[in-house]
């Protein structure tokens, strides 16, 4: 099949050819999935990354924050903001560690 062209070295038709005159990779299924893949893990880190932004700026601080604006405050009155805060840190390691996995999981995928 491939013999209709030369193989040395220099004469090759497809720049994809090696030297020796393998055949040319084709783009088959495995990398039509392998880019679906890749779709998804990006967004699954988008929305990972403008989640951690919300709560991070959810988190009381030294003066109060956002949090404060959500309700943070008021709650801290009644002794309950405890348990909300612990919440709120769970979650936010949570969403780390997804983010943390997309970042790892796209330079695997995406290394040459």
């Amino acid at each position: 099949m491939f013999a209709s062209y030369p193989r040395r070295a220099g004469l090759n038709r497809h720049a994809g050819d090696v030297v020796l005159g393998i055949a040319p990779r084709t783009r088959g299924r495995a990398q039509g999935n392998r880019s679906t893949v890749t779709i998804g893990i990006s967004i699954a880190l988008i929305l990972s990354s403008m989640i951690m932004v919300l709560l991070v700026l959810l988190h009381k601080g030294k003066g109060g924050g956002l949090s404060d604006m959500f309700g943070g405050g008021f709650s801290s009155s009644f002794g309950g903001s405890s348990v909300v805060e612990r919440n709120l840190d769970r979650l936010t390691i949570i969403t780390g560690a997804v983010w943390f996995i997309c970042i790892v999981a796209l330079g695997l995928i995406l290394r040459p």
